[in-house]
């Protein structure tokens, strides 16, 4: 199983830069952060871009994979995305993967103004975004006549380093959000019940994982492709409690989530207060028992 965090933008890089250095440090195989205007519980405290932090993430550490948690058509065109993607590509060594999500309504829709959307204007919506940015980086040239974006004759260059493109990351829970996945995806994402943060403990959300896992292997065999080519992502912390709580929960999580068919699971670096307040001691103690174990936090 490969592991992860997500750092919170909320830090000015002479003290963010230490976290992101110590995630590749203490063995992650990947570094994440959100990619709003502004967040939920944070509408009035500090909150840094995403892009520039990655970018600045990129030249701070060497081997670490680097992710949007995730970008979304609330305010990114795919044709903007795409040359953000390509230069972050390359300040990365490869290393960018690149998160994505519908986008639900919120501060980052209200403070713009923008027209209030259904849930399923915002799936058709996120299905073209999606669509158009593969397709930037991967043809030579493109145009594109859409239900929402029209492109006409655009080159992106350079190609992306990693190959094919950059990896998508594609979050979904419902059955529109999968099948665009098995589609494009190179991993899924969950994090567990949709738009839920009443947090349960890892344990219980354990059926309704299962659930989705089997879902989303349908999704795959529907379009014929092989469920085993999709990475599975869990990002915890929200609807999916417990794991931070020490080093045991940890591992017993990390080994349940293992078991029922992730591949990968991300963790919040813990804060002194909500949301995700708990002790960095867990990240430390997790990670030096992986190390004892032969491996690091892979």
């Amino acid at each position: 199983m490969r592991h992860g965090v997500l750092l919170l933008p909320e830090h000015r890089w002479s003290r963010a830069r230490e976290r992101w250095v110590l995630a590749e440090e203490l063995g992650y195989d990947h570094a994440w952060t959100y990619d709003h205007l502004m967040w939920r519980w944070f509408s009035d405290k500090p909150w840094f871009s995403a892009l520039p932090t990655l970018a600045a993430a990129a030249g701070a550490t060497r081997r670490i994979g680097l992710g949007t948690m995730v970008a979304s058509p609330n305010f990114r065109h795919p044709v903007d995305f795409a040359k953000e993607l390509v230069a972050l590509d390359d300040l990365s060594g490869g290393r960018m993967v690149c998160g994505l999500g519908a986008g639900a309504e919120g501060h980052d829709t209200r403070i713009r103004d923008d027209p209030e959307l259904s849930r399923r204007e915002r799936g058709a919506r996120f299905e073209e975004f999606t669509e158009l940015l593969d397709r930037l980086l991967r043809e030579e040239r493109t145009t594109f006549h859409g239900e929402w974006y029209t492109v006409r004759d655009v080159v992106v260059k350079p190609e992306c380093l990693a190959v094919p493109r950059v990896p998508f990351a594609v979050a979904a829970a419902g059955p529109r959000g999968m099948a665009l996945a098995a589609r494009h995806a190179d991993i899924w994402v969950t994090s567990g019940a949709p738009n839920d943060f009443e947090s349960a403990r890892y344990d219980r959300v354990a059926p309704l994982l299962k659930d989705q896992l089997a879902a989303v292997d349908d999704a795959c065999t529907a379009v014929g492709r092989d469920p085993a080519t999709l990475r599975r992502l869990l990002l915890t912390g929200g609807s999916v409690g417990g794991v931070l709580e020490s080093v045991d929960s940890y591992r017993d999580a990390a080994g349940l989530f293992e078991d029922i068919g992730f591949t990968d699971l991300v963790v919040h670096w813990p804060r002194p207060d909500a949301p995700f307040a708990g002790r960095e001691e867990v990240l430390h103690g997790f990670a030096e028992g992986r190390r004892a174990q032969g491996g690091d936090a892979r």
